[in-house]
């Protein structure tokens, strides 16, 4: 209230202020927090103290504006439609009658309302679970970041640099656990997954260049390809994820997550990863693999990374931390040969520099005090038992699986009766306090089915996942009664 009076020029420097006494009697608040915020504004220069005559608006305050703030609205004249040169936030998916529909009507958002956490059902994707995140630690390690040792990583411009203690951990213990070697040249930080994508796609494609994505797929990736302005194939996935067989014989880059299929599940095996190595050898196209929900243990071991079995350099392997840490880290990683790794970080410098080096220097003391490690035991067992509780319930409901169930991750892909639109059936959930995912975003077919949808178990204790499959299940037979 003070620093806004002074701001807006009601309070003038050398005006005195009312005592801590007064103040607090005419607000009706303890004299201790009036003292506070005194000492405060003091330390801020927007009050000084003189002795036992109180205090005073200083000199030194910031003066209010010498020009009227207008309060004339605004009329946008803009044909934005026609100013615009591309829109990355255009069309993205398919209405119930094949129409396309804007990103913001049935995009990613159609899953997550920003009040997800009030439903009691949320069986959303990527979120955290404060239950089973290390709070206390990951506290810790950002006020270690914050320490005068580290005042540097917190303050500098690190220019095109990243955090060498977060580089040395991705290098000697996360790509070896995928089965790679990297140098730290061969590494670049990245903000998230998304932001490794579009760097990548920015640097192998452009209007004369061919890519291939997964169908259904990831539809941030599709976005991203939209504003390469590439010629875009789609290729279809099967239980086994995508096979190499069914690549056009055109193609420059192809974009795919063979550890964990977004958003069926769908594991590549061994033979069918070697079979695509040497195919892209044989052809000479690049492999951009997204190494998806690895770390989210199933039943199974994980099998290696494409870039563990790359022997000419063709793969570029993306990972990220926001899935295992949490969403609003946003960090992730690119490995890929140093010159595509020079490229890569300079790009980045054009647009972000480097990800925030308190962000990086904390995840750093994270990781390497084995407090990550922890965090993923935590979630596996975790997950292995929502999981086992929600196959059960779904089982139990009649309901239909259409993705793997033994791979792990955190979600699974079902599939509802054909006629059931999966885009109003999340709608109609909603007044139940029920989220789902409708599966329309994951196609780009204009003829793809509009009846798979994503329910996500990393987000719901398990003991609200039955009645919430339940609720699924009763609204799945009215529609299919209406």
């Amino acid at each position: 209230m003070v620093a806004e009076g002074i701001l807006a020029g009601r309070l003038r420097p050398g005006e005195r202020m009312p005592s801590s006494r007064k103040l607090a009697a005419h607000l009706g608040v303890s004299r201790i927090t009036v003292s506070m915020a005194y000492a405060d504004l003091v330390a801020d220069d927007y009050l000084s103290a003189r002795g036992r005559s109180g205090y005073f608006v200083s000199m030194d305050a910031p003066q209010p504006q010498d020009f009227p703030a207008s309060a004339a609205p605004q009329t946008d004249t803009v044909d934005w439609a026609r100013a615009l040169g591309h829109r990355p936030g255009g069309l993205l998916g398919n209405g119930p009658g094949g129409e396309t529909v804007e990103a913001a009507t049935i995009g990613l958002g159609m899953g997550k309302p920003r009040n997800w956490r009030d439903y009691r059902f949320p069986f959303v994707y990527g979120q955290a679970d404060p239950t089973l995140f290390d709070q206390a630690n990951w506290r810790g390690c950002t006020m270690l970041a914050l320490g005068q040792k580290d005042f540097h990583s917190l303050t500098d411009d690190q220019f095109e640099e990243d955090d060498p203690g977060l580089v040395e951990y991705i290098a000697r213990h996360t790509l070896p656990r995928r089965g790679i070697l990297a140098r730290p040249e061969e590494i670049l930080v990245t903000m998230g997954a998304q932001n490794a994508l579009w760097i990548a796609a920015q640097l192998l494609l452009n209007q004369r260049r061919t890519a291939a994505i997964e169908e259904p797929g990831y539809p941030g990736l599709r976005r991203i390809l939209n504003q390469a302005r590439s010629r875009m194939l789609r290729v279809p996935v099967g239980v086994q994820g995508l096979d190499p067989a069914t690549l056009p014989t055109e193609l420059d880059v192809l974009f795919c997550t063979p550890s964990h299929h977004c958003p069926t599940g769908a594991t590549m095996p061994l033979a069918q990863r070697e079979e695509l190595l040497a195919l892209a050898g044989e052809r000479g196209f690049l492999i951009v693999e997204d190494d998806y929900e690895f770390e989210i243990a199933g039943p199974r071991p994980p099998l290696p990374a494409l870039k563990s079995l790359d022997r000419e350099g063709r793969v570029i392997h993306v990972g990220s931390f926001s899935k295992s840490l949490f969403p609003g880290l946003r960090l992730g990683f690119l490995v890929g040969s140093a010159p595509f790794i020079r490229e890569a970080r300079a790009l980045r410098a054009t647009v972000l520099r480097h990800p925030p080096g308190l962000v990086q220097r904390a995840a750093s003391y994270f990781l390497s005090q084995g407090h990550y490690d922890a965090q993923l035991r935590r979630m596996a067992r975790a997950f292995q038992t929502r999981r086992q509780v929600m196959l059960a319930a779904v089982e139990a409901e009649g309901l239909c699986v259409a993705g793997e169930i033994g791979a792990g991750g955190s979600s699974l892909w079902m599939r509802a009766p054909a006629g059931v639109d999966s885009t109003a059936l999340a709608l109609a959930l909603r007044d139940d306090s029920v989220l789902i995912e409708p599966g329309a975003p994951f196609h780009a077919e204009a003829d793809a089915p509009q009846n798979y949808y994503r329910i996500a178990y990393s987000s719901i204790a398990s003991d609200r996942i039955p009645e919430g499959i339940t609720r699924i299940s009763a609204r799945i037979r009215a529609a299919e009664r209406g």
